[in-house]
């Protein structure tokens, strides 16, 4: 008989619920499906994450922990955290494909973890507001407002592929030319 191991059977329940949830949302997504892909039962998934919701709560705010501490927000070099920031969604596109599902599920209402969501955001504004103080980059915006704009500018092209492929084109060359615009447009967001 095999050993037990409880934590390679949770890291397989989260992997295997990250691809689902990314794929099917929160209602779409299905515990059988996602026990089947971890080879665990649900029983285990429910005792590891508990409800659904919960489940996916905890790895949209895992995945998001992920990607502050891969991509720390820089105010000293807003171009290249927004080159960072656009490779990390390159690599990783599942993260705002659950942000996107998140969003047409709750829409305005609280969310589970929202205080610590809050957290995580508090900490990115900081940085931003520290760039502010020190007079790297703008004030005329309000640091949390600019946080806000300048990921909205950097993931879009990311969740509307096809808006980018028809308006911007599909090749190579189209992609670098507004990566390009993205960071320029960027650099002009926070110039002093």
């Amino acid at each position: 008989m095999a050993a037990r191991d409880p934590e390679a059977t949770r890291a397989r329940i989260f992997e295997a619920a990250v691809a689902e949830f990314a794929r099917h949302g929160i209602a779409g997504a299905r515990i059988d499906r996602i026990a089947t892909a971890a080879k665990a039962n649900k029983q285990l998934i429910y005792a590891y994450f508990g409800n659904k919701a919960e489940l996916f709560a905890i790895v949209l705010e895992k995945k998001m922990l992920d990607l502050a501490e891969a991509v720390p927000v820089d105010p000293d070099d807003i171009e290249g955290w927004v080159d960072r920031l656009m490779d990390y969604h390159a690599a990783h596109p599942e993260l705002l494909r659950l942000l996107f599902w998140e969003g047409l599920e709750y829409g305005t209402a609280e969310l589970p973890h929202e205080a610590e969501r809050q957290e995580h955001y508090v900490r990115k504004v900081a940085a931003l507001r520290d760039g502010q103080d020190r007079g790297v980059i703008t004030d005329a915006i309000p640091a949390r407002d600019l946080m806000f704009l300048l990921t909205a500018l950097a993931n879009w092209a990311a969740v509307v592929p096809q808006m980018r492929r028809i308006l911007v084109g599909g090749e190579g060359a189209d992609r670098d030319r507004l990566r390009a615009s993205v960071k320029e447009a960027a650099r002009r967001l926070v110039a002093r």
